[in-house]
């Protein structure tokens, strides 16, 4: 069974920039870029998630479109990970089982999401005004 400490050599192993957050037991804050948001690393037995907040719904028009670029790309472009929405935040996550966890199962759900938010990201991020 893999515990947090297993996580974290794993993050430690990849040079991920993170910390953990004192406050929240089991949860890391890792770097993804200067300019991308960070993904939460959050160890839930049996689960390890990870989660990047990409922006928020505002409502409009326009939402019809981005709901179906986000499900186009859950479906052609990602395997590890997929877009959703949580009440009114697009989120970009993924989740993996703990138990067997290994490190290149996490090593490639974090390159899929680096790779998301590289090309992805300015596509679908709401504008901000």
């Amino acid at each position: 069974m893999r515990t947090e400490k297993d996580v974290e050599a794993y993050l430690l192993r990849l040079n991920r920039r993170f910390r953990a957050l004192e406050e929240q037991p089991g949860t890391f804050l890792v770097e993804m870029g200067e300019t991308t948001p960070p993904l939460i690393l959050r160890i839930e037995p049996p689960l390890v998630v990870v989660r990047v907040h990409i922006g928020d719904v505002e409502g409009g028009p326009a939402e019809g479109a981005l709901f179906r670029k986000l499900l186009e790309l859950n479906a052609r472009q990602l395997i590890h990970a997929a877009y959703g929405l949580d009440d009114t935040h697009i989120v970009l996550s993924g989740a993996l089982e703990l138990e067997n966890l290994d490190f290149n199962e996490l090593q490639a759900t974090l390159d899929e999401i680096d790779m998301a938010l590289a090309q992805q990201l300015p596509g679908i991020a709401p504008k901000k005004n």
